[in-house]
């Protein structure tokens, strides 16, 4: 069987076309294929046609949060809950190709326990959004103990044990893309053209692409601690030569009068040093509270999996 993970958020116009497109193009597939859908809290008609679709085919489940906790946590969810002795999770806009399962699987089949796979063009993106995104895939792979595969994202092949062992990490705010290159496992990659979204808008604007990189950027390394460290330590050595310039200045030519300006830009300077320092450690210490909380990563409010009916 191969499970199909999809996180659903008011989505209710590219169900049907997502539908239709998996089951026509993965029909000749020599294995069962089911589809789970995340239903994370949408407020339109996703979660009706999910049920409907139920009805009709045994082979789609469902998992219906309380209330919107996330895409990430929505994979997650998934994971814990599918039958597949293969995971693929996938965008419901169609964006991430069906076309690519069949290859997924024959590398998998071909003994690659993690199939990536990899954009081979982001020219449909904007140019702020394509830079800022080779940045983001720049600083994390130079800073993180598991560097990530530029390009790629949540749309993967998981084998079973790469599941189970990703079911078991208890992280509240958990980052699929980088926690699958943590893991390790053996991999293999497949490249694809992202298409246009079938139906709908993205759920994924600047702001949150801003939480998500900072999110995986403190989960996966210290270094902006050990950073702002070294920056602390710079800033203490250029203040003891400024204070033996001033001491030998003012015994060859006296003590003049300081000026204001230079005197505000220190400390205005200073303080904003301090201040990024306290948000950089404010930034971990919330993510330790988060943890220390060991609260549900998500809520399920109804659900159908194997079959079986719950809520």
């Amino acid at each position: 069987m191969i499970s199909l993970i999809v996180p659903v958020y008011n989505e209710q116009d590219a169900i049907p076309p997502f539908y239709r497109e998996v089951r026509g193009k993965l029909a000749s597939l020599d294995a069962q294929v089911e589809l789970l859908f995340v239903d994370d809290g949408s407020r339109d008609g996703s979660l009706a046609l999910i049920e409907a679709l139920a009805v009709a085919d045994p082979l789609v489940n469902y998992l219906s949060f309380s209330r919107n906790f996330g895409k990430d946590v929505a994979l997650f969810a998934g994971l814990e809950h599918c039958r597949g002795d293969a995971v693929i999770p996938m965008d419901v806009d169609l964006q991430d190709p069906v076309e690519c399962i069949p290859e997924m699987i024959v590398k998998w089949r071909q003994g690659a326990e993690l199939v990536l796979t990899k954009r081979v063009s982001r020219q449909s993106d904007s140019f702020c959004k394509r830079h800022s995104i080779r940045l983001f895939y720049w600083l994390h792979n130079k800073i993180a103990e598991a560097p990530m595969e530029e390009n790629s994202g949540d749309f993967m092949l998981l084998d079973r044990k790469v599941v189970d062992v990703l079911k078991q990490l208890p992280e509240r705010k958990p980052f699929l893309r980088g926690l699958s290159s943590w893991v390790g496992f053996t991999r293999d990659i497949v490249s694809y053209a992202r298409h246009s979204r079938v139906a709908g808008q993205s759920k994924f604007g600047c702001l949150r692409l801003w939480r998500l990189a900072l999110d995986s950027l403190t989960s996966f390394s210290t270094w902006p601690l050990r950073l702002w460290a070294g920056i602390g330590a710079s800033i203490a050595l250029l203040s003891f030569a400024c204070a033996a310039f001033m001491l030998l200045d003012a015994t060859l030519r006296g003590n003049p009068l300081p000026g204001y300006p230079s005197l505000m830009a220190a400390i205005l300077f200073f303080g904003g040093v301090q201040l990024i320092g306290i948000g950089i450690l404010g930034e971990y210490l919330g993510r330790i509270y988060d943890e220390t909380k060991q609260r549900h990563r998500f809520i399920i409010r109804k659900s159908r999996v194997g079959g079986e009916q719950g809520g």
